[in-house]
């Protein structure tokens, strides 16, 4: 009944809470449930009640972060009702926008290299990648060539956001003072793809499941 009772007062939202702090200040090799725990002010019982090992700890962290850049997405594309060159414009700045304006949780989702965590976050990175990947492919679908890029082209768009976001956590720039190079970053991108003269309206993507947007051309 006691360890019940000590589970019931330590809710999953406080240890959520509170080790996403953690993290963020001490990283992730130099913490255990224990050293967790004790941050608390509890004993480590307390948090194996809710989460059997500091990956799935970790792990429940990512999965909400990625539930919210996702769901950010899922709203634009559905309010831009298809598909052009200015969602594909939104979409990318929407991804600076959230990687710079929660930077921990962007190296959290995205930079750390933890052979333990591997088995928890593809899953969740795959998606977000798709999802970005289905947009980029209704835009330039026309373009001639396009067939031999299909795979290759939204990754290669991802990573340069990834390496523009990478960059300014690295040295501390803010979403404020980054938002004029990512803008002209992602205009350069789509003048580079020539997608200005493929600018057209395809139709609104419907969604499936709870996670991927899906189109009939899919």
């Amino acid at each position: 009944m006691a360890r019940k009772a000590v589970a019931q007062e330590l809710s999953r939202e406080r240890i959520l809470t509170e080790a996403r702090d953690l993290f963020a200040t001490f990283g992730y090799r130099a913490l255990t449930m224990r050293s967790i725990a004790k941050a608390m002010g509890y004993s480590h019982g307390a948090l194996y009640y809710h989460f059997t090992e500091k990956a799935e700890l970790f792990y429940a962290l990512i999965k909400d972060d990625f539930s919210l850049l996702m769901q950010r997405q899922r709203e634009m594309i559905v309010r831009e009702h298809g598909f052009s060159v200015n969602l594909l414009q939104k979409l990318m700045m929407e991804f600076v926008w959230f990687g710079l304006t929660n930077p921990n949780h962007y190296e959290m989702m995205f930079m750390l290299n933890e052979p333990e965590l591997q088995q928890y976050s593809r899953t969740e990175q795959a998606q977000c990648l798709e999802m970005f990947s289905i947009v980029v492919r209704q835009v330039v679908t026309d373009q001639p060539g396009f067939e031999s890029k299909r795979f290759t082209l939204p990754w290669n768009l991802f990573m340069s956001l990834h390496g523009l976001i990478s960059y300014c956590i690295q040295f501390k720039i803010t979403y404020e003072e980054a938002r004029r190079l990512a803008d002209e970053h992602i205009r350069l991108i789509c003048v580079s793809l020539d997608l200005d003269s493929h600018e057209q309206q395809r139709p609104l993507v419907k969604m499936v499941g709870p996670h991927l947007p899906i189109t009939n051309a899919i």
